[in-house]
């Protein structure tokens, strides 16, 4: 195979939509290590919940985390951006000053994930991203300057939300991400899954040309971008899918691994 390093998105992407990885993925899995090639899921969640959803890797994983905030590789993490306290609060006072739009708030740090105690639905569900997951009463008690990024559910238009309410309030140095049809990250401005494969790529030695990308929504973009190679899955948001190099088949077709299988066979 071409490729050393392969990394793909996992809600949408790789997993199934009961958020299940394949079966048939394992050994893929295990040829591509055998042969020396990096796999590193580039998620929106947690680094943790992504170690416990690869235990079964024969090799330990890199991971692209928090949608390109935390990446990690050999045990160590290679690199951490975090947000400013003030601007953190500046984005939670913009989205107190608008209750309509149906908030959730998850707080994210590189110690563990915060959520408000006032909706248990939520927090269960947040949960399933978020193996460290602190309910507290108030995450604005949680602020400091190790603040990695805060996702946001909305009950409206993600998009139309992140064009309307938190543009003004992200200003020149958070980047509004919609990672969903009701999520939103907001990470710092010079952070994306796409600079995260960047220093990936640098830490393990592979040229961007030797990389190879997969991922269905609008915060993957960057990282199909920055590959050398790109695959948008069938079920993508049409943006991405246009700027594709290529198109997989949907998650529930079990497109990642049909197209690994295709080039490790050919």
């Amino acid at each position: 195979m071409q490729f050393r390093l392969i990394t793909c998105d996992m809600d949408g992407t790789l997993l199934d939509n009961a958020k299940n990885i394949s079966d048939d993925f394992w050994p893929l899995l295990g040829r591509l290590q055998e042969q020396g090639i990096v796999f590193a899921p580039a998620s929106g969640r947690q680094l943790e919940t992504i170690l416990d959803m690869f235990e079964k890797a024969p090799n330990p994983v890199s991971v692209i985390a928090e949608n390109g905030a935390l990446v990690y590789h050999d045990g160590e993490i290679v690199s951490l951006t975090t947000i400013d306290k003030t601007a953190t609060m500046r984005v939670l006072d913009a989205i107190a000053e608008h209750p309509e739009v149906g908030w959730e708030v998850t707080l994210c740090r590189a110690d563990g994930a915060f959520v408000g105690h006032t909706n248990e639905e939520f927090a269960r569900l947040t949960a399933m991203y978020y193996h460290k997951l602190n309910v507290v009463d108030d995450v604005r008690n949680y602020v400091n300057d190790d603040v990695i990024k805060l996702a946001l559910f909305t009950r409206g238009d993600p998009e139309e939300v992140a064009e309307t309410v938190l543009k003004d309030a992200t200003g020149d140095d958070l980047a509004v991400v919609v990672s969903g049809t009701q999520s939103i990250d907001v990470i710092h401005q010079d952070i994306n899954k796409g600079i995260g494969l960047q220093e990936l790529a640098a830490k393990v030695g592979v040229p961007l040309s030797q990389t190879l990308a997969f991922g269905d929504y609008l915060n993957d973009t960057e990282l199909l971008a920055a590959a050398g190679t790109s695959y948008a899955m069938a079920n993508g948001h049409p943006q991405l899918k246009a700027a594709a190099d290529h198109i997989a088949p949907s998650n529930e077709e079990n497109g990642v691994v049909r197209v690994l299988q295709q080039l490790l066979n050919s």
